[in-house]
């Protein structure tokens, strides 16, 4: 009978496509920073961590694992299966301390204040012929209204058995907490001096802390201090001793509670394998749950998620390699990347009067320079992907717009429900920063000289391929999406029965999709319209040649090594000039435009989709007309030289690909046989692990800091992969077989290499070497990077 209440439970979760139910997205995984950290989508309350260590030694406490650290070296760690709207489970090989830990979280909807939810967090040697001794500590805190107390009596000594605490916000009601020990869990109880410390050993030791608002984030810090502080009064007994005591005896919170606190920390302590179980039982809900739930949670998610990510994402007959491990591969990365989701509020840094000398001339600057100095802006929400989960664990608007090309496949109504946080984020005159740093916690990781943002500063706008991709998915089927697909059959409870939700997912009403996504369109429009107006190019002004005599474009707030706007850093261009043109950012505006104009269309803006396609066909003339070089039979940049004459810069690489990957070339042009030829041209572009960025007979290829000179990035890969299988090798044109064949090799070497770098390091990486391919930089990068998952499945 429980069995089958838990999975009537669940239905709403599986089905929810077919239903506009954002309560199963308030709780999550949305402190992507931490190892393991729950929090609601809600701005200021309950938020929760892990935190373990190992007793082997005393030094061992100042490694504390808790945020994501490349520094911590751990073998890996991800989410092997996980949906956002569910839970999941997630396995962190940490062989330093000789433990595997697993982390499980089951989402159970009910009530009216976002459900309920259980966690599970257990543990095994790695090496089961070592010692394997660990410490948890799972901390719960409480920003903003409302109170947490604590349930179970005190003891100076510690808890046997659960613990229990109560609490209340505005938001989320009443609930309780309970912390449970599974029945076979051990301690250390033997050792040194276990005497002077049985009344504690095998014991569930608590302290409880009051911490001033805002800075919940700084827990981890407190709760050591309480440890160490506590230790070093009782180690001083022991200075003189032949042996100190073992170290779980003495690393311990101290059992404290402070009246009104508003973090609680419960630690236990282990010897071997171990497991323990934490349940937030929202009130309104009126549910109680125990082992079982969880035991049978996780296998419905797991079953649920195995079903629809075969329904998803295939991976075709054709890929002969081993299907299985592949699988297992793509799984976790795509889980990875939503387990990446995470929740932000906060401030953040803005100058509205920065700007280069080259920059200070622009017309649109005068009112932008009366306000000079950084300030912090009002606080914001956003929910978000994160690239990486260990070095960048904050919102990118470049990265975001490939993120919801996967997250949209899986889930619509998510991807949908990311989107509209940014566009939230345009601000009257229609900019929106290229890095949200949202909150003290958000700034604890980003180097100075990149936390303020400035308004004329812009980034590629890759949120409209989410827009597209919207659009694509209702044109892709007879009727298109259900309603609740997109979330906007607003009338119809999550709690419905299953004939209903399967009676809920007829056609989907066109108007009903248009007046979501005009909500959207508006801001967008003014998003760009910014563009357009502060990121416009000279052309008469230096006697350039086009058809049209406006559409020119330049990335504003580059430095002199430096393009960061343009996402590809230190990718070579020319001096810094007013004058000069980027070649990628009339290819993105040109994307731009004729996204504009489909959105346009889509939402009967007749008059405006009639604006848009005039405006995309000067723009693609002017590509032509001004960055293509005769000479060195390539697209190029465009500055200024000595005799202060326009002059093209041209660099074979990632840059010169753009109007083909944005598909911006017709099938015929002249232009394409070249730029195929650099791009398979082992010497230049090719590898047999991907496209590198910087062609290899480059004189700067591989020099400098090497971000943008050579490695391989996926997400370029991925878009030349696109233009290829959607335009090149499927229409007609002179060119199309050689398409073919290279997009076919291409896949696979990309592919391969990234798997191969995954089995042989545990981690996806955010970059690969340009002559070994092997991993580079930040891991894990499942941002970007898990468009393998895309790749593989052949979903451009």
């Amino acid at each position: 009978m429980r069995i089958l209440w838990f999975l009537l439970t669940l239905l709403p979760l599986v089905y929810s496509n077919f239903v506009n139910n954002t309560d199963n997205l308030v709780w999550g995984a949305y402190r992507p920073n931490l190892y393991f950290g729950l929090r609601p989508r809600l701005p200021q309350s309950l938020m929760t961590g892990l935190v373990w260590f190992s007793t082997q030694n005393y030094q061992s406490i100042a490694k504390a694992r808790h945020t994501c650290d490349q520094g911590d070296g751990l073998d890996s760690y991800t989410w092997t299966h996980f949906d956002p709207r569910q839970g999941g489970v997630q396995v962190l090989q940490d062989s330093q301390n000789n433990v595997q830990i697993t982390t499980e979280i089951l989402k159970v909807p009910g009530g009216s204040h976002g459900g309920s939810w259980v966690a599970r967090i257990k543990g095994t040697p790695i090496n089961p012929a070592y010692p394997s001794r660990i410490s948890t500590i799972f901390y719960f805190g409480l920003e903003g209204l409302g109170g947490l107390d604590m349930v179970t009596d005190e003891s100076e000594n510690g808890i046997d058995g659960p613990v229990e605490f109560s609490g209340t916000t505005p938001d989320l009601g009443d609930f309780t907490i309970r912390i449970v020990d599974a029945p076979d869990n051990e301690a250390v109880t033997t050792g040194p001096h276990s005497e002077a410390f049985e009344e504690r050993l095998g014991k569930t030791h608590l302290v409880g802390l009051r911490l001033p608002p805002g800075q919940l984030w700084t827990a981890k810090e407190h709760i050591v201090q309480s440890i160490v502080n506590r230790a070093n009064s009782i180690a001083e007994k022991y200075r003189a001793a032949e042996q100190a005591p073992d170290p779980s005896f003495i690393l311990q919170l101290p059992d404290d509670i402070l009246t009104t606190s508003n973090l609680f920390a419960v630690q236990k302590s282990f010897e071997g394998e171990f497991q323990f179980d934490v349940f937030f039982e929202s009130a309104s809900a009126n549910q109680t749950f125990d082992a079982s739930t969880i035991d049978q949670g996780i296998a419905a998610i797991v079953a649920s998620f195995d079903s629809h990510f075969e329904e998803t994402f295939p991976i075709p007959s054709s890929y002969a390699d081993d299907i299985t491990l592949l699988k297992s591969f793509s799984k976790a990365i795509t889980s990875n990347l939503f387990g990446g989701i995470g929740y932000f509020y906060g401030t953040s840094i803005v100058d509205d009067g920065f700007a280069y000398e080259w920059d200070q001339d622009d017309e649109f600057d005068d009112e932008r320079n009366e306000q000079n100095g950084p300030r912090l802006t009002e606080p914001r929400a956003l929910l978000t992907a994160t690239p990486s989960r260990s070095f960048f664990p904050r919102g990118f608007y470049w990265d975001e717009g490939f993120h919801l090309l996967h997250i949209g496949a899986w889930d619509p109504k998510l991807s949908l429900e990311i989107l509209k946080d940014w566009i939230k984020l345009i601000d009257d005159n229609g900019w929106v920063a290229r890095e949200q740093i949202l909150g003290e916690e958000a700034r604890s990781r980003v180097p100075p000289q990149f936390l303020t943002q400035v308004p004329t500063f812009a980034n590629p706008p890759t949120l409209t391929m989410a827009v597209t991709a919207i659009i694509k998915q209702f044109n892709a089927v007879h009727d298109g999406p259900s309603a609740a697909d997109l979330g906007m059959d607003y009338g119809m409870s999550g709690q419905m029965p299953l004939a209903n939700n399967l009676e809920s997912s007829a056609a989907l009403d066109r108007a009903a999709v248009q007046s979501v996504l005009r909500d959207i369109y508006k801001p967008l429009k003014r998003h760009y319209e910014w563009f357009r107006l502060t990121q416009r190019g000279q052309i008469k002004q230096y006697g350039r040649r086009a058809r049209s005599r406006s559409e020119a474009y330049r990335w504003r707030g580059r430095s002199e090594a430096h393009v960061l706007t343009s996402g590809m850093d230190d990718y070579p261009r020319g001096p810094p000039h007013a004058g000069e043109l980027h070649l990628d950012l009339i290819s993105w505006m040109a994307f731009f435009t004729r996204t504009m104009k489909d959105f346009a269309q889509f939402i009967d803006e007749e008059e405006d989709a009639a604006s848009f396609a005039e405006i995309e066909w000067a723009i693609i003339n002017n590509i032509d007309d001004l960055h293509w070089d005769e000479e060195s039979k390539m697209y190029c940049d465009v500055g200024i030289d000595s005799d202060d004459e326009s002059t093209h810069i041209c660099h074979a690489g990632y840059v010169s690909l753009f109007p083909l990957m944005l598909s911006l070339l017709p099938p015929d042009s002249p232009h394409l046989e070249p730029i195929l030829d650099m791009l398979r041209d082992p010497e230049q572009l090719w590898s047999e692990y991907g496209i590198r960025s910087l062609s290899k007979s480059h004189p700067e290829f591989g020099q400098g800091e090497n971000y943008w000179k050579g490695p391989i990035w996926v997400q370029i890969n991925y878009m030349v992969l696109g233009a290829l299988h959607n335009t090149y090798a499927r229409e007609e044109g002179p060119f199309q077989e050689r398409a073919r064949e290279i997009y076919e090799e291409l896949r696979r070497n990309v592919v391969n290499n990234v798997f191969k770098e995954y089995q042989r390091t545990g981690y996806v990486w955010e970059q690969y070497d340009a002559l070994t391919g092997e991993g580079r930089r930040s891991h894990p990068f499942t941002g970007w990077t898990s468009l393998v998952t895309l790749i593989l499945a052949e979903k451009y």
